[in-house]
């Protein structure tokens, strides 16, 4: 069964989504060899918290992060770590949060730095294909 949704629920999860994309971004500006994915993960649980927002994943089934990592060759999904990032890799971020009773998902790809021209086609591939 479809349920659909109101012009003001629409516009409820808009406001969500608008704070998964402040996440998403302030995380990719600060993506960079040396820093840790659990680094990045208090940086989104705080912007969260600021913006009046709770982390939608946080607690999910006992998942004990905000912020879903995965480096490189990992699984969707991952923990963060503090093991550093390196040069050349590449991690993907999946965030979430609930927001006025709605929730907002989604993920980015973000190279390190200097990744492999294999890495860097992949990103580009995976991104051509999610927008057709």
């Amino acid at each position: 069964m479809i349920i659909l949704k109101s012009p003001e629920e629409i516009e409820k999860r808009g406001e969500g989504n608008a704070i998964v994309a402040e996440v998403l971004t302030g995380l990719e500006k600060r993506v960079k060899p040396g820093v840790t994915t659990l680094e990045r993960n208090e940086y989104a649980e705080t912007l969260t918290q600021k913006r009046g927002a709770k982390p939608a994943f946080k607690g999910y089934e006992g998942f004990p992060f905000a912020l879903c990592s995965s480096v490189n060759s990992e699984v969707v999904h991952g923990f963060p770590s503090d093991r550093p990032l390196k040069e050349g890799g590449i991690v993907s971020l999946n965030y979430g949060v609930c927001y006025n009773g709605y929730y907002g998902d989604s993920a980015i790809t973000i190279a390190v730095s200097g990744i492999s021209m294999s890495a860097a086609k992949l990103m580009k591939v995976t991104e051509e294909s999610l927008y057709r």
